[in-house]
C-alpha cells in the first residue's frame, strides 16, 4: 500500500452486469497510479447488500491509465480538444449539408451513464434530426424490450429482485446466472428453504444448474414450444386464472389456439424439445399449482431470431395466471448491462423517441420536439444495430459515432462490420481504452471519462436507479460523454439546448421530460426527481422508478392493480406461432454453436482483461463438446480445434474441453477474445446476421459450423516484459495479461529449431537452456543485468507444460537471487508449493490446494470454504469444489462448468 492519503469511501455502482451492485470505493489524494485499496460492497445498497463478485471486487485492479485514451487524435495525431471537437462537428455539419440528416448514425452503449445517453440521443434526434441512434442494447435486451411492449404497452420489467427469493417456484431459462449474475444467483441460492423448487432452462448444464430440483436441457431453439405447450396444459388442467383473464387481459383465445397448432401436448412438446415426457409433466405441474412463481429469463431467450416471441410465450402463462405484480411472481428479464435500461429510458434504440414515447405515439414528436425547442425530429425509426451498419456498408452512412462500445468484435459477422467501418469516410470512437479492434478503425478518437472517473446515473434489472460517483481524477484529458456531446452541439449552433455545466443538469431535465404530459399512462416517471438540487443529486440513494407524486420513494412492483401501460388498460396475450431454427447439421463435422459469457470476463476484455487474476480462471478461447463429440470428431481434450462457418464465414481457434454438459452435436464458445488477446477466436464471425423480425436483435444462440482438429506440432508459453516488441511467429496464440509482464500461449503446426529461433522470441541470446529433443522440451530464459527479460518453454502437449504464476511475478524489475535463477527453467519456485490451476478466483486457490484439502479431511463444499475460503464469496466456483470432491470420492461427475 501507498503513503497516499486515504479519503471518505464513496459509494458508487458497479459497471459490469445489469444486477447494479453498490460499490465501495476509497479514493486516495495524489497520484492516481498508487496502489488502490480493494473496492467492498456497498451493505446499504438494495441490490447487492454489500456482496460483490470476483469482476466487482477486483474492479481496484482495472482503474490504472495505462492503456487508457489520453488524448484527442484526429488520423492517429494527438490534437487538442477544440480541434477534435471542430473536426467532429465539421464532419457532422458537411454530411448533413451534403446528404441530409440520415447520413449521421450513432451506436451507443449500455456501459454509457443515463446523462451521457440523454445527451447522445437529444444531439441526434433532437438537433442532428437522424433517426439513426441504436446501441449494443440491441444484441442484450431488445426482445425482452419488444415483449413488453407488445404485452404491457410499455418497456417495463413488472417485479423486484425480493421476488426472485419469495418465489415458491423459480424458473430460470436462458441464464446462466451463477456466472452473468452471480451476486443476484447468490441470493436465490440464500432463499432455499423447504418446498421451494427450482427449475433450469438450457440446453448446457451449466454452473446455474447446480441450484436446480429439474434441469430441462432442450434442444436449442424450442423455447417456445415448450411454453406454448405450458399454456396449453393450464387452460387444460383447470389452472387459469379466469377472472383476471377476463377482467385485465384480451386475446386469450387468440394464444391459446395458436399454442394448440404447434406441438402442445407433453408428449409431442417433450419430442420436439428433446426431453423426457415426464420432466415436461412435472415443469408444466409444478408451474400450474405454484402461485409464486417467476420465470427469470436472460440471453437464451433474448439472443434468437424469434426472441420476441419466446419472451410473450412466458409472459403469457405469467398472465394466464394473474401472476402479475404480485410478490414472489412475475416474468423477470435479467439485463445484461449495467444501464441498458437507462439508455432505454431516453430513448437510446433506434424504434423509441424518448422518457418511453415512441414515434408512433399521438403527439409524442410535437411534445418532445416542444420540449427541446427543436422542430427537426425526425418522422419515423431509425436503422436497428445490424441494419445500421448494412446501411454504412452500402455508404449510406457518412458520420459514424460510436461511443463506449466495440462493435467490431461484438456484431454478428464480425468481418463486414470492420469492413463496413473502413470504408465509412469518417469514423468518430469516444472510448476510455485506447486499442481496441473497434479503436484502431477511427478517423477521431475521444478519450472519454472510464469507471471510476465519471459522474452519473445508471439502472439495473428491477428499475432502480443508482449513483455512479467519481472518485479518480480523470486520465490525461478524458472528458465525461454527455460533455463532449454538449460541445459539439454548441459548435453545430444549438448552444442554448446543451446548457449543462454539470451531469445534475442533464438528469434533472431528463427526469421533467418523463413527466411531460405524463398522466399516468406511461410507468416511467421521474417528476419527483424533476427538481433535485446538487447536493441532493449528490447524495441521491437508489430508487425504482416510477418516482412521482403517487410512488414519490419509489415501487417495487408495477400492475399489482392489472391496469397496464395500454390504450384500454387491459394487457395483450400474444398469439406466438413456435418456429425453430432452419439451418441444421447436415455434414459430417457439422455441429451447432452456441456463445456466451464466462464467468471471470466481460464483453470484449478491455476492462477484465487489466486485471490479471481475472485472466486464470479460463486463460484462452475455448470450445465445449461432450466428451463423445471429442472422440467421434476426431479431436483431443487439451488440443486445438478450428470451427468454420458455412461458406467459410469466420473462424475460431480455441482449446478443446470436453465437457459432460453439453448435449451432444452442439459446442459452445465464449465471446470475449479478439484481436487484441488472440489469433482468430472471434465468436461473432460465425454468427450469421439473422435477426428478430420484430426486435432486430440477432441470433447468437443458434448456427451452424464445422469443426476440425488442428494438429499442432508443440505448444509454449513465451513470457516477455510488457514493452518488449513482437518479432516472433505462430500458427496459434493468446495473450494472458500479467501484472508485471505480457505472457502468450502459443502453438505451431510445424517442428522449430529452437536454438535458432530462439533469439527472435526472447529479443536476444538466452543465458539459461535445457533442451530434450527427443521429448520434444524446450526451455530458454534471457537475463539482463540480473534481471529477467523472457521466458520461453515449449513442450509436444499443453498439458505437459507447468503453471506461469510465479515467473510472471519475476518480471516486477528485480535482480534475481540465485534460488530464482536456478528455478527458472522448472518454472517454479522450489520452497513454494504449486497451487495448481486456479478454481476460485475470489480467493485465489487452485486445484492443487483443494486436492489437499480433501485428502486432509475437508469432505464438502462447506468444509473446503471454511479451511480455504473458496465458494465464499461469489460461489461461482461451487460446482467445480463439487466435481473436485466427486472426483476424489472416485464418483462420475455430471458436468464442470
Amino acid at each position: 500500500m501507498s503513503n497516499q492519503t486515504l479519503q471518505q469511501p464513496r459509494r458508487t455502482t458497479c459497471p459490469y452486469c445489469g444486477v447494479g451492485c453498490g460499490v465501495m470505493a476509497t479514493p486516495q489524494a495524489g497520484d492516481r497510479e498508487a496502489d488502490s485499496p480493494p473496492v467492498s460492497g456497498d451493505k446499504a445498497h438494495p441490490a447487492n447488500f454489500g456482496r460483490l463478485c470476483v469482476k466487482g471486487s477486483s474492479l481496484h485492479e482495472t482503474t490504472g491509465s495505462q492503456g487508457q485514451t489520453l488524448y484527442p487524435r484526429v488520423l492517429g495525431s494527438r490534437v487538442s480538444w477544440d480541434r477534435a471537437l471542430d473536426e467532429v462537428a465539421g464532419a457532422i455539419r458537411e454530411a448533413v449539408e451534403s446528404h441530409g440528416p440520415e447520413s449521421v448514425a450513432f451506436y451507443l452503449s449500455g456501459q454509457l451513464l443515463t446523462e451521457d445517453y440523454y445527451a447522445a440521443n437529444k444531439l441526434a434526434k433532437g438537433f442532428i434530426g437522424t433517426p439513426h441512434v441504436d446501441t449494443n442494447s440491441r444484441l442484450c435486451m431488445s426482445s425482452a424490450v419488444a415483449a413488453h411492449k407488445r404485452a404491457f404497452g410499455e418497456d417495463v420489467v413488472p417485479g423486484c429482485y425480493e421476488d426472485l427469493e419469495l418465489a415458491d417456484l423459480l424458473v430460470l431459462t436462458g441464464s446462466n446466472a451463477a456466472w452473468n449474475h452471480p451476486v443476484l444467483y447468490q441470493r436465490m441460492k440464500a432463499a432455499d428453504r423447504p418446498g421451494r423448487r427450482v427449475v433450469v432452462i438450457d440446453p448446457r448444464r451449466t454452473a446455474t444448474a447446480e441450484l436446480a430440483d429439474l434441469h430441462l436441457a432442450l434442444k436449442p431453439g424450442t423455447d417456445t414450444l415448450l411454453f406454448n405447450g405450458l399454456l396449453v396444459w393450464l387452460a387444460d388442467t383447470g389452472a387459469l386464472d379466469r377472472g383476471y383473464i377476463e377482467k385485465h387481459c384480451q386475446g386469450f383465445d387468440e394464444a391459446l389456439a395458436a399454442a394448440r397448432c404447434g406441438a402442445f401436448a407433453p408428449q409431442q412438446v417433450a419430442r420436439a424439445c428433446d426431453l423426457p415426457e415426464q420432466d415436461v409433466v412435472t415443469f408444466y405441474r409444478w408451474f400450474a399449482d405454484t402461485a409464486r412463481t417467476v420465470t427469470a429469463f436472460s440471453q437464451g431467450i433474448n439472443q434468437s431470431s424469434t426472441g420476441t416471441d419466446k419472451g410473450n410465450a412466458i409472459i403469457n402463462c405469467h398472465l394466464a395466471t394473474g401472476r402479475i405484480g404480485r410478490s414472489g411472481a412475475g416474468p423477470f428479464s435479467l439485463t445484461g448491462q449495467p444501464n441498458a435500461m437507462g439508455g432505454r429510458e431516453v430513448g437510446g434504440l433506434a424504434n423509441t423517441l424518448a422518457a418511453h414515447m415512441e414515434y408512433d405515439t399521438p403527439g409524442a414528436r410535437e411534445r418532445v420536439g416542444g420540449f427541446w425547442g427543436t422542430d427537426r425530429i425526425p418522422r419515423a425509426p431509425g436503422h436497428k444495430a445490424v441494419e445500421l451498419f448494412d446501411a454504412v456498408h452500402r455508404g449510406e452512412i457518412k458520420v459514424l459515432w460510436v461511443m463506449g462500445t466495440n462493435p467490431a468484435v461484438s456484431l454478428p459477422d464480425s468481418s463486414h462490420i470492420r469492413e463496413a467501418m473502413k470504408h465509412c469516410p469518417v469514423v468518430i470512437v469516444s472510448d476510455c481504452i485506447a486499442r481496441t479492434d473497434t479503436t484502431e478503425l477511427a478517423d477521431i478518437l475521444l478519450p472519454a471519462e472510464g469507471w471510476g472517473e465519471k459522474d452519473g446515473t445508471v439502472t439495473n434489472s428491477e428499475r432502480c436507479i443508482s449513483r455512479q460517483r467519481r472518485f479518480l481524477p480523470a486520465a490525461g484529458d478524458a472528458r465525461a460523454d454527455w460533455r463532449i456531446l454538449a460541445e459539439v452541439g454548441k459548435r453545430l449552433g444549438h448552444g442554448d439546448a446543451f446548457r449543462w455545466a454539470t451531469a445534475a443538469d442533464v438528469f434533472r431535465e431528463h427526469a421533467r421530460l418523463s413527466a411531460l404530459d405524463n398522466d399516468g399512462a406511461r410507468q416511467f416517471d421521474l417528476s419527483s426527481l424533476a427538481h433535485l438540487t446538487d447536493d441532493q443529486y449528490e447524495q441521491l440513494s437508489p430508487v425504482q422508478w416510477p418516482v412521482n407524486g403517487k410512488h414519490p420513494r419509489g415501487c417495487a412492483r408495477l400492475y399489482a392493480d392489472g391496469r397496464f401501460s395500454t390504450n384500454d388498460g387491459r394487457a395483450r396475450f400474444v398469439a406466438v406461432q413456435p418456429r425453430v431454427p432452419a439451418a441444421q447439421p447436415e455434414q459430417a463435422g457439422e455441429v451447432i454453436i452456441n456463445t456466451g459469457r464466462i464467468r471471470d470476463q466481460w464483453h470484449t476484455m478491455t476492462r477484465t482483461a487489466r486485471s490479471p487474476r481475472l485472466v486464470q480462471h479460463r486463460s484462452e478461447p475455448f470450445i465445449d463438446l461432450h466428451p463423445d463429440d471429442v472422440v467421434h470428431l476426431g479431436l483431443e481434450a487439451g488440443g486445438l480445434a478450428r470451427l468454420t462457418g458455412r461458406n467459410d464465414q469466420g473462424a475460431f481457434l480455441g482449446r478443446v474441453r470436453a465437457e459432460p454438459g453439453q448435449r451432444r452435436g452442439e459446442v459452445f464458445v465464449p465471446i470475449h477474445w479478439n484481436g487484441q488477446f488472440s489469433l482468430g477466436a472471434l465468436a461473432s464471425s460465425l454468427i450469421v446476421p439473422v435477426t428478430d423480425p420484430i426486435s432486430g436483435q440477432p441470433e447468437s444462440k443458434y448456427g451452424v459450423v464445422s469443426v476440425r482438429p488442428v494438429h499442432a506440432a508443440w505448444h509454449g508459453r513465451l513470457i516477455r516484459p510488457m514493452s518488449a516488441p513482437g518479432g516472433w511467429q505462430a500458427d496459434y496464440w493468446t495473450r494472458v495479461p500479467q501484472a508485471h509482464c505480457d505472457a502468450w500461449w502459443v502453438a505451431g503446426c510445424q517442428p522449430v529449431a529452437w536454438q535458432r529461433q530462439v533469439i527472435r522470441w526472447l529479443g536476444g541470446a538466452p543465458d539459461l537452456v535445457l533442451e530434450d529433443s527427443a521429448s520434444g522440451l524446450y526451455r530458454a530464459a534471457r537475463l539482463h543485468n540480473g534481471r529477467l527479460q523472457g521466458v520461453l518453454l515449449v513442450a509436444r502437449r499443453a498439458d505437459d507444460l507447468p503453471d506461469t504464476g510465479w515467473l510472471s511475478s519475476l518480471f516486477d524489475g528485480r535482480t534475481l537471487s540465485d534460488q530464482e535463477r536456478r528455478g527458472l527453467l522448472s518454472a517454479r519456485d522450489v520452497d513454494v508449493a504449486d497451487t495448481g490451476p486456479l478454481v476460485c478466483s475470489c480467493f485465489g486457490i487452485g486445484e492443487l490446494q483443494i486436492e489437499a484439502a480433501i485428502r486432509e479431511g475437508a469432505d464438502d463444499v462447506e468444509a473446503l470454504g471454511h479451511r480455504l475460503k473458496c465458494g465464499t464469496n461469489c460461489g461461482s466456483c461451487v460446482p467445480e469444489l463439487k466435481a473436485c470432491l466427486a472426483a476424489a470420492r472416485a464418483e462420475p461427475v455430471e458436468a464442470i462448468p
